[in-house]
């Protein structure tokens, strides 16, 4: 009885372990079962994010790009992920514009590419389409953005949908990833969207050569503002010209003769478009033969601004041209590709039986405002100078043709010339200035004659209170092609409608030589009688003036 009982006791206490291990194991197999299940349902989730987001960046990266048009640039917009939303504008060569124009995952990028040149010629031909251009900017603008959201959107969902179905190879987690994509995508262009603010436009922080351009890093809106109504004003003044030519052709005080060579010198347009229709004004009621440019065309010498001088063919007249500091060498050969374009740069050519010289300024400074010569320069910036005109010199002395006017863009650079050339032509600084060279002993009279800015100085001359007015000068030369008279023509500017016009006698006419003479008409007032026989005046400095 006892050996049994013990004999069960010992069969249960080896059943109890083996008991109590196998009901361990079937736990574990149970817990673990669950937790796969669970970790694997995480994986999937987890591989899934991971997808979607891979297929956003390359889809964003691979379709978020559009290209459109604003204004007259052709621009590229590019949109690219980001921690923290923004916009940058870029300017080549000039710099860029950085705004903070909204938050959210998604920066853009605005490149403002080349100019096209239909829609700058349309520009140029009819300055009003500058107003409108600038309203219609905006518009441009928002459809190229929602353009390229809408294109970026569908990119994104794409790349995903082909990421996930290569990785998964799973219907419905190739979908769950593409819904993912087109949840997560649109919410950030939506985030964008909503937190756009227009008012940094007003506040950009600038990098490159935009840090040193006083009129764009200027106030910008007060000069937009302000060349909207100067561009509506000289349009009225343009227009004035042809009666001002009515007025004053017809001067008592010099008539000139047959064969009478006449040149208009501009300078120092700065890129404004309205100057172009004052040449082409002056080209025709003046019966201009020659047009003599002495710089600075451009503002930047950029490869964008080269269209501008598209306009010069438009003038069917020989065009004389030299570089300024603010001209490119890609600036000189847009001008050279013109038909009636000639560029001299250390050379001579002769144009309407005259012998022309001309050289460039040494110097490439667009990232400088203007300063008048010699003010700040250093000495080996003024030995640059002074240089060009030694080596333009020379080249005079060289011609085997009489050289009747030289051209240089610095007066600076005239000093050397003195006694080689009865007439030098030069621009630069903004105003009008008309003096002789020291004379060598020897050597014939020399007039250095600096023209003001035919663009009124561009965006600069809206700076301040007063705008710059736009300048040139219309040359008579006789048959000897000596300069015999002048006129100074100047339009708008310093606050007043008005188109204004000196004339200057250089040679009083021989004896016995018979005057026309004519009434002139006085501004405002009705036509005057004639009173009898007007003298040509003695005195070479006279300027009968007239104005509307």
């Amino acid at each position: 009885m006892d050996g049994q009982e013990n004999e069960q006791r010992s069969t249960g206490d080896d059943t109890a372990p083996e008991y109590g291990r196998a009901r361990r194991r079937v736990f574990r197999g149970l817990l673990a079962g669950r937790w796969g299940a669970w970790l694997r349902r995480l994986g999937v989730v987890l591989a899934v994010l991971v997808v979607t987001l891979a297929g956003i960046v390359a889809g964003t990266y691979a379709g978020g790009h559009q290209g459109t048009d604003i204004g007259p640039f052709r621009a590229q917009l590019n949109l690219s992920p980001s921690l923290t939303g923004g916009t940058t504008v870029d300017v080549p060569p000039l710099g860029s514009l950085k705004l903070d124009s909204h938050q959210g995952p998604a920066y853009l990028t605005v490149e403002l590419g080349s100019l096209d040149q239909g829609r700058t010629e349309a520009l140029l031909d009819d300055p009003a389409s500058i107003s409108r251009a600038s309203q219609s900017a905006v518009e441009d603008v928002r459809a190229g953005v929602l353009r390229l959201g809408l294109k970026t959107l569908a990119s994104a969902v794409l790349a995903t949908l082909l990421l996930a179905g290569l990785v998964f190879r799973d219907t419905r987690r190739t979908a769950w990833a593409g819904g993912l994509a087109l949840v997560v995508t649109a919410g950030s262009l939506g985030l964008a969207a909503a937190t756009v603010r227009p008012q940094s436009i007003e506040e950009p922080r600038y990098e490159g050569l935009l840090v040193n351009a006083p009129a764009i890093v200027g106030d910008a809106r007060r000069i937009a503002n302000d060349y909207t109504k100067y561009a509506d004003q000289l349009q009225r003044l343009v227009g004035n010209v042809s009666k001002l030519y009515t007025t004053v052709s017809a001067l008592p005080v010099y008539e000139p003769a047959p064969g009478t060579t006449r040149v208009l010198h501009v300078s120092d347009m700065h890129l404004n478009p309205t100057g172009w229709s004052l040449i082409r004004t002056i080209v025709e009621q003046f019966g201009i033969d020659v047009v003599i440019d002495t710089g600075d065309i451009t503002d930047w010498g950029s490869e964008p601004e080269a269209s501008y001088v598209g306009s010069i063919g438009l003038l069917k007249k020989p065009y004389v041209y030299i570089r300024g500091n603010h001209d490119s060498a890609r600036t000189a050969a847009a001008v050279a590709q013109q038909p009636n374009a000639i560029v001299l740069d250390n050379s001579t050519t002769t144009v309407s039986g005259l012998t022309i010289a001309g050289i460039g300024d040494p110097r490439f400074t667009p990232d400088k405002e203007t300063s008048p010569a010699g003010s700040g320069l250093t000495a080996q910036v003024a030995d640059q100078i002074i240089g060009a005109g030694e080596q333009l010199a020379t080249t005079v002395q060289n011609s085997p043709t009489k050289v009747n006017i030289a051209l240089v863009h610095d007066p600076s650079s005239a000093g050397p010339l003195s006694g080689t050339a009865p007439l030098v032509l030069s621009g630069h600084l903004h105003e009008r200035q008309v003096l002789k060279l020291p004379q060598a002993p020897g050597k014939e009279p020399t007039t250095l004659m600096v023209e003001g800015s035919t663009g009124g100085a561009g965006l600069r001359g809206l700076e301040g209170e007063k705008p710059t007015p736009l300048t040139m000068t219309v040359l008579y030369f006789d048959q000897q092609k000596m300069l015999q008279a002048y006129d100074e023509i100047t339009v708008g500017g310093t606050g007043q409608s008005q188109v204004n016009l000196e004339r200057h006698v250089i040679r009083e006419p021989e004896k016995g030589a018979q005057v026309p003479v004519t009434p002139t008409p006085s501004r405002g007032g009705p036509e005057p009688t004639p009173n009898g026989p007007s003298a040509i005046p003695t005195d070479p400095g006279a300027t009968p003036t007239a104005t509307r």
